[in-house]
């Protein structure tokens, strides 16, 4: 079995990291004013030219955990802290040369999903997002609470883009996160939502 690579031993072209803050929205400051960021990792696809019956363990083994501590590090930095997270998610791109399944290999598997869980405190699945696509394409990437999926207010998601990237021949990896819920959440929780059917709201309005 392969070892995994250390941080300093991942090929990586470049990180990039976007936050932002809203301030105000519809001409008031949230109770709760939250910061998103959004961190990127491009990497050279490991599995290029590779057929669909190889077996991608290997390179996830090896490549998955540092893109994890990676990610995740940059996010606590730019974020505050651990604790100051509240919400997270996770994307793949993958460059017109690769397969769809090069992406899903380095964010649904235990060795990046279960670490970055882990790193953020978390406790809920992780929301995510993937596609293969040109350099440039845009991404939205969903969030929701890191420990209660059922917390609505934290349903939000952030936008990536990095203009040069992926290459044909690369992945583009993204982890997410923000500190708070959306400006003036007011729509309630799924925990203490009424049941509602199709049946029962015929009902009500007979």
């Amino acid at each position: 079995m392969q070892e995994a690579l250390k941080v300093d031993e991942l090929d990586l072209r470049k990180v990039v990291v976007y936050r932002e803050e809203v301030l105000t929205e519809a001409g008031e400051r949230p109770a709760a004013p939250a910061a998103q960021a959004s961190v990127a990792a491009v990497l050279r696809n490991p599995w290029l030219g590779t057929c669909p019956s190889r077996d991608l363990s290997p390179e996830v083994l090896r490549v998955a955990p540092g893109l994890a501590r990676v990610l995740t590090g940059h996010l606590i930095e730019t974020l505050g802290s651990v604790d100051a997270i509240e919400a997270f998610g996770k994307a793949a791109v993958v460059g017109n040369a690769g397969e769809i399944e090069h992406g899903g290999a380095l964010i649904h598997t235990p060795y990046f999903g279960n670490l970055m869980r882990e790193f953020l405190d978390g406790e809920s699945i992780i929301c995510f997002a993937d596609a293969r696509a040109e350099a440039g394409t845009t991404l939205v990437v969903p969030l929701w609470h890191k420990t209660h999926a059922a917390t609505r207010s934290h349903y939000q998601t952030v936008t990536a883009r990095i203009p040069d990237a992926p290459r044909s021949d690369e992945l583009v990896i993204i982890a997410a996160a923000s500190t708070g819920p959306r400006p003036h959440p007011r729509i309630g929780d799924r925990t203490t939502d009424p049941a509602v059917t199709a049946q029962k709201l015929e009902s009500s309005l007979s």
